[in-house]
């Protein structure tokens, strides 16, 4: 009796690698998603203490206008730097989900030729049982003959 043997499965298992292609490629977005949040929670810590310093400098008594100045001009840069990073973060936003669909996509192409390779498989099983009871039955049949003779 033969065995099964998937035609497409050198086509399924490149669509398997391409799928575990795309599911690499999500997780490195997700990487630089997560990178970007770091960084801007970095910027806000130093937004925070520049604002703290800000204060100081500017309480009452002797004002250190040098230092004020930076701490703004500091600030300005940092407020600059989080505008990049709110665009650079909804360009990865954008890049995240045009791999997720892709990632989406390939797992739909590989579950389709699972779907086939199971389909096959349960017809050849069905044919295979089928091949077994006709020999079986050719078996019975030649031993009732065998018995009704004299």
């Amino acid at each position: 009796m033969p065995q099964f043997k998937f035609r497409l499965a050198t086509l399924l298992r490149l669509r398997e690698l391409a799928r575990d292609e795309r599911r690499a490629e999500l997780t490195q977005a997700y990487r630089a998603k997560d990178l970007l949040a770091e960084h801007q929670e970095a910027i806000e810590r130093h937004l925070a203490d520049l604002r703290q310093i800000a204060r100081r400098v500017s309480a009452p008594g002797e004002i250190d206008v040098d230092r004020l100045m930076e701490a703004r001009r500091f600030e300005s840069v940092l407020l600059a730097q989080q505008d990049d990073l709110r665009q650079k973060q909804q360009m990865i936003d954008a890049e995240v989900e045009r791999r997720r669909l892709a990632l989406v996509e390939a797992n739909r192409e590989v579950q389709v030729l699972e779907n086939l390779r199971r389909r096959q498989y349960d017809r050849h099983r069905a044919e295979e049982n089928r091949r077994e009871i006709h020999q079986l039955d050719e078996i019975a049949q030649q031993q009732a003959g065998r018995e009704t003779r004299p």
